[in-house]
């Protein structure tokens, strides 16, 4: 077959006509959105390392094609005109459906033109995107080091009795988290619901599997798994402040009971105005009498606090507390090796009512983890804070150290590995982003819509409650503050005191001593320097960087 010239006509080009009808021309490669393939046979492509490859190499064509990739086959790299027998071409094909299912996508269109026994193929592939939102929550866990968190969020999401102790390393996959038994960093989960049906995960690390629960899902459920453990509290902060977070469980073993990060963690999940709901697990180590004076400090705990705690027993609880979640908190007894409680608890968050959402807004993001995902480049994630966003939307990110915004397009968007279409404020979601690089890129950092109009903030105005403190707090006293994703230390000046001792509020002023960030009056944020730990709510600001 005759060696076809290199062009973009071939976008255009009706392969219905022969070759003598029509000027064949095959496009340039410099299209990113393009591939050339001279041909793909099951045998060779589709074992693991070339099916690796090939589904990364159709990732970043779709994601430079926001969505949609053209392959040619029975062309070279070199735009040179191959062909391939019918048989070739269907082989080929077939890969091409095998790749595309596991980037989500799916093959469109598929055009052939045919000349002495030989074909030529533009296949169209355009990913599968939800464009139907879902009813969405984010619950985050809270609790003591080694009270089961971890493991209970396993057993929510697989349905399955953790008889070998073991289901928590479905979160904790890092090699020191394995070694030492314990959560260091933030870890996301989900199940889902379907008609009232609940859709569990045989392997919660199966990527495959998660995309495949937020497809069928007509209710789903984010889980974020916080540390429990002290000297990561600062990673705990970031995961209770930082992900506009619709509801809390706060884990209290039955064998330990309370203990002061328990009081901790409660402080923080009521300064961010959480409604809070408290497991109780392990409850298969104990007898009734332990359990019994672990639900009776659980009581005068909440007692102290001003909430009302509420023992769920029986199904008909659920319907007594859904609707005053701001002032009661419901108890339920659970154990993960037998499932005690489970089917209270897998009620009860079925029953949660979505938090009201700030679709109206423009679209905001804090930024929370940073990728370089091969194929896809930069991907930032974090939960939507408000508006709506599109795929192939052009957003501003900063603020960088002097203060500025970068204008950047947002790519592609996906939501527990599954592509998005749309997506709205509450959602957990990954951003691919050109236009920056990923060096540039920080956390704390926002992603938003221009008409948002964002300004880096140096000093703002506070009200302030220090819940702990072993001496008093004056002006110059220089905490970390932890305000939506970011964290930076301030110079604290007290307005209206001489000082803070704990239990004490008062109008103080913070200034950022390194970086400015974007802040806005009436975000809640938790301050802390050591054991130190205080909250707050913005209301004003003083002075923008720039």
């Amino acid at each position: 077959m005759e060696q076809l010239k290199l062009s973009l006509s071939l976008l255009q080009l009706n392969f219905s006509q022969s070759m003598a009808e029509k000027s064949i021309t095959i496009p340039k490669k410099e299209n990113k959105n393009i591939e050339f393939k001279e041909k793909l046979s099951p045998e060779t492509h589709l074992k693991n390392d070339k099916k690796q490859h090939l589904a990364s190499q159709m990732k970043f064509r779709l994601e430079t094609g926001d969505g949609r990739a053209v392959y040619i086959l029975g062309v070279d790299d070199k735009g040179n005109a191959k062909g391939l027998t019918e048989l070739e071409f269907e082989e080929s094909l077939n890969v091409l459906r095998v790749i595309a299912r596991e980037n989500s996508a799916e093959i469109e269109k598929v055009e052939k033109f045919e000349e002495n026994g030989k074909t030529i193929g533009r296949i169209l592939i355009s990913r599968k995107y939800e464009t139907k939102m879902k009813q969405h929550i984010i619950v985050a866990t809270a609790g003591h080091v080694r009270h089961g968190k971890s493991t209970l969020i396993a057993t929510l999401m697989t349905g399955e009795a953790d008889r070998s102790h073991k289901a928590w390393l479905y979160l904790n996959v890092l090699p020191h988290e394995i070694e030492r038994g314990l959560s260091a960093d933030l870890h996301y989960g989900l199940y889902g619901f379907r008609a009232g049906e609940i859709l569990h995960l045989k392997n919660p690390l199966n990527k495959k599997e998660r995309a495949k629960i937020v497809e069928k899902a007509d209710k789903l459920v984010s889980f974020i798994d916080a540390p429990g453990h002290e000297p990561f509290l600062r990673t705990t902060i970031r995961g209770l402040v930082g992900q506009s977070l619709d509801y809390s469980l706060l884990i209290v073993a039955a064998d330990d009971g309370i203990t002061n990060i328990t009081k901790e963690h409660l402080g923080i999940l009521l300064g961010v105005n959480l409604p809070v709901i408290v497991c109780i697990t392990k409850t298969d180590r104990v007898g009734e009498k332990r359990i019994s004076e672990v639900e009776q400090q659980i009581e005068e705990l909440l007692k102290n606090v001003g909430r009302v705690p509420f023992p769920v027993r029986y199904e008909k609880d659920i319907g007594l507390v859904i609707d005053k979640l701001d002032m009661i908190v419901p108890v339920i007894r659970t154990s993960a090796v037998n499932l005690e409680g489970y089917d209270l608890l897998n009620k009860l968050l079925y029953s949660l009512p979505e938090r009201k959402k700030e679709l109206e807004k423009p679209f905001l993001m804090f930024i929370d983890r940073i990728y370089n995902v091969s194929g896809a480049g930069t991907v930032v994630s974090g939960t939507i804070k408000q508006g709506k966003l599109k795929a192939g939307s052009e957003l501003l990110l900063g603020p960088d150290a002097s203060g500025n915004f970068k204008k950047v397009k947002a790519k592609s968007i996906e939501m527990h590995y599954h592509p998005l279409e749309e997506a709205d404020a509450g959602l957990v979601v990954g951003i691919a982003i050109r236009g920056m690089k990923h060096e540039e890129v920080k956390r704390g950092m926002v992603l938003c819509d221009e008409s948002v109009k964002p300004r880096a903030v140096k000093s703002f105005e506070a009200e302030i409650l220090v819940l702990n403190h072993p001496t008093r707090i004056a002006t110059n006293y220089e905490p970390v503050v932890h305000c939506q994703t970011t964290a930076e230390v301030a110079r604290i000046e007290c307005l209206d005191k001489e000082y803070l001792k704990a239990g004490d509020s008062g109008l103080v002023r913070f200034t950022f001593k390194y970086n400015p960030h974007f802040l806005e009056v009436g975000d809640r944020f938790v301050f802390r320097e050591g054991k130190t730990k205080g909250i707050g709510t913005i209301t004003k600001i003083v002075k923008y960087a720039g």
